[in-house]
């Protein structure tokens, strides 16, 4: 395909490809790999000390504990997106600082801030989940399916 693709492309357009790709600066992907497990794994590190403080001093179990959990992290990684700090963690870590609780937080606050010049209705309000609005309804929807399904295979099958 790429082969083909060549072909019909005119010298000019050769030309440039090789050009491109003779300029073209080489990413550190195992560099890059490294520092967003490492980071994601520091911030997945807090979330659990997080978890052991909630269970340590106010007497939750391991699955009481997850809910406070959440929005404690997600409430953290808004506060640091406000001060800023979240972004330079992102810029260095990558998806490293997306994929965790965390970048969902971000996602949302980081729209909500750049919206705010617009208003708190019209500006903060109405695009503060227009990333995280698709997140929040396929997660809705997917326990929907699943609860559903659970329930049929307990009534039916007595699991």
């Amino acid at each position: 395909m790429a082969n083909n693709k060549k072909k019909n492309q005119s010298s000019a357009q050769q030309e440039y490809q090789a050009l491109q790709k003779k300029r073209e600066t080489k990413r550190p992907v195992l560099q890059n790999c490294i520092k967003a497990f490492l980071i994601g794994g520091l911030i997945c590190a807090v979330g659990q000390a997080v978890q052991y403080f909630f269970i340590y001093f106010f007497n939750f179990t391991e699955q009481t504990a997850g809910n406070p959990t959440a929005g404690t992290m997600i409430f953290i990684a808004m506060l640091l997106t406000g001060f800023g700090v979240y972004d330079r963690i992102a810029q260095f870590a990558g998806a490293g600082s997306a994929v965790p609780l965390t970048g969902f937080g971000n996602a949302v606050i980081s729209a909500a801030i750049e919206h705010r010049t617009e208003g708190f209705v019209l500006g903060v309000g109405g695009n503060m989940f227009k990333l995280a609005g698709s997140v929040i309804l396929f997660g809705v929807f997917s326990a929907f399916i699943v609860a559903t399904i659970k329930t049929l295979l307990t009534q039916w099958g007595g699991f």
